[in-house]
């Protein structure tokens, strides 16, 4: 008989919750039990914790072996328990010292050969054993990614054999290690021909992480505009970057821990489920508006996705987390993203076009825009037509616009202002720090107050407009919103009422 005890880590949204792997080696018939809410996967690791063992060069026990995942109301999901119960087994069975378990944490997927393979989470896992001050042992191919916590000691091993030689003391695992970062490809705001006023309003929604809409013909130039604006954005801090990471580490779609800095770019297509976009599941994973987390989400073609998933999109526009719900539990996602989305006037797309070719009527250009309620409207700071360009615009000696490291430098100034004033990008101020770093002055509050009632808008517009007005103040190095800053965010608003 015999009884052991390896830490471990559960994925539960971004978060890692600690996992005790108890393992029992009594007498009786041969068999084994995994308790402690296993799903399929977990519970098939008996299978492979068997055949990997004997491949090992191991003895499996022969008497009832019983695994306890405590705690025992967490769900456990995947492969990633299969090797600290195996190693629970060995030392169970006396074939591993108890002793050299006790400071340790592993995560990792048995092949039935022994090999140790890749699981998702690692990164959140790595930040949670840091803190814990033990030491993870994870598979080769996730060293890369858990080496990205700096106060976490990380080991990678290539088998099970690998780390039982480690705790024995009869081998060394090496240390996980850092790739070489990859710079990524920023494309240049230079490129954009014309539309000084879109180009304009993709500065400001830069400098203050405000959202934006784009509404103009097919092939104005929506899109271009719409990819130049992570390049504009400034460098994610370290702390950003990890929380991005956590994200897509936890995603089960890959990660590439060489672009890790890079502030994400998501753009899903408009036939996306609901799910797909803000996240879901049986087994609960990160949607597209996680995934884009501290970075940009752009949703093309806006009038055409599902009214269920723009209506979804509500709550992580204001709260900046996204709760997915579940019988057996709940789990969390961040989703602090800007929004950046692009539609065209009318069904056809020419409505407004000096060709005159929209045969669109009236009525069927409200029921085409309506299809985006107010409420969301409401929550997206900058309304920017983007008109068609005359084709002398578009020759490759026409002047070209300023370049993304010009229009940056603008970008990272003013965050700056906003930082030390108010700790946050304006776009994030609430209502309280709103009040009270975007004063108006007596002439200017009435030119507020006055379009207000012109454009039906809501509080909430409101405050968004002076949040608007405050940043642009911040790009013209003022200390105060003057009237001319005002007015040129009020204009940002002008398609409220058109697509009331």
């Amino acid at each position: 008989m015999g009884l052991s005890l390896v830490h471990s880590r559960a994925r539960a949204g971004v978060r890692a919750p600690a996992v005790q792997v108890e393992v029992h080696v009594g007498g009786g018939l041969p068999s084994m039990s995994i308790v402690g809410l296993p799903q399929a996967a977990v519970r098939e690791a008996k299978d492979r914790v068997r055949a990997a063992i004997h491949c090992a060069q191991f003895e499996f026990p022969n008497g009832r072996i019983t695994v306890n995942l405590a705690p025992a109301d967490l769900p456990k999901s995947g492969g990633r328990f299969d090797l600290p119960i195996a190693l629970g087994v060995l030392a169970a069975s006396g074939q591993l010292p108890n002793e050299a378990l006790r400071d340790i944490e592993c995560i990792g997927e048995l092949g039935l050969t022994g090999e140790l393979r890749e699981v998702d989470g690692t990164l959140p896992a790595a930040v949670a054993a840091g803190a814990a001050q033990r030491r993870l042992i994870v598979p080769l191919g996730n060293g890369a990614e858990a080496a990205l916590v700096e106060s976490a000691e990380v080991w990678t091993a290539r088998s099970l054999l690998e780390v039982c030689g480690a705790l024995a003391g009869s081998k060394v695992l090496p240390r996980a290690a850092r790739v070489d970062m990859r710079a990524a490809t920023v494309p240049d705001l230079a490129d954009v021909r014309g539309q000084a006023h879109a180009r304009r309003a993709l500065e400001i929604a830069a400098a203050g992480q405000h959202h934006l809409l784009f509404v103009g013909t097919p092939g104005c130039g929506k899109t271009l505009l719409a990819s130049r604006l992570p390049g504009l954005l400034p460098r994610a801090s370290q702390a950003e970057a990890l929380e991005s990471a956590s994200v897509a580490s936890v995603s089960g779609r890959g990660f590439d821990a060489a672009t890790w800095r890079t502030r994400p770019f998501r753009a899903p297509h408009h036939g996306a489920s609901a799910a797909a976009l803000v996240g879901g599941g049986s087994d609960p994973r990160p949607g597209e508006v996680s995934l884009a987390h501290n970075g940009v989400l752009f949703l093309d073609e806006l009038p055409e996705w599902g009214r269920q998933s723009l209506q979804m999109l509500r709550e992580p526009l204001e709260s900046g987390v996204v709760t997915i719900a579940r019988a057996a539990h709940r789990c969390e996602y961040p989703a602090r993203f800007q929004l950046v989305a692009a539609m065209n006037p009318c069904p056809c797309g020419w409505a407004g076009d000096p060709s005159g070719r929209c045969k669109c009527t009236e009525d069927v250009i409200q029921r085409y825009r309506a299809r985006i309620s107010g409420p969301l409207m409401d929550r997206i700071d900058l309304h920017v037509e983007v008109p068609r360009l005359p084709p002398g615009a578009l020759h490759d000696d026409t002047a070209r616009g300023e370049c993304t490291d010009v229009v940056r430098r603008r970008v990272v100034a003013a965050r700056e202002r906003q930082v030390a004033r108010a700790g946050r990008s304006n776009g994030h101020l609430d209502a309280a720090l709103t009040s009270a770093t975007c004063r108006l002055e007596r002439d200017d509050q009435r030119l507020l107050e006055h379009a207000i009632d012109t454009l039906h808008l809501s509080a909430r517009s409101m405050h968004r407009i002076l949040r608007v007005a405050r940043t642009i103040a911040d790009l013209a190095g003022s200390d105060r919103i003057e009237t001319l800053h005002l007015t040129e965010a009020i204009g940002f608003r002008r398609l409220d009422r058109g697509l009331a």
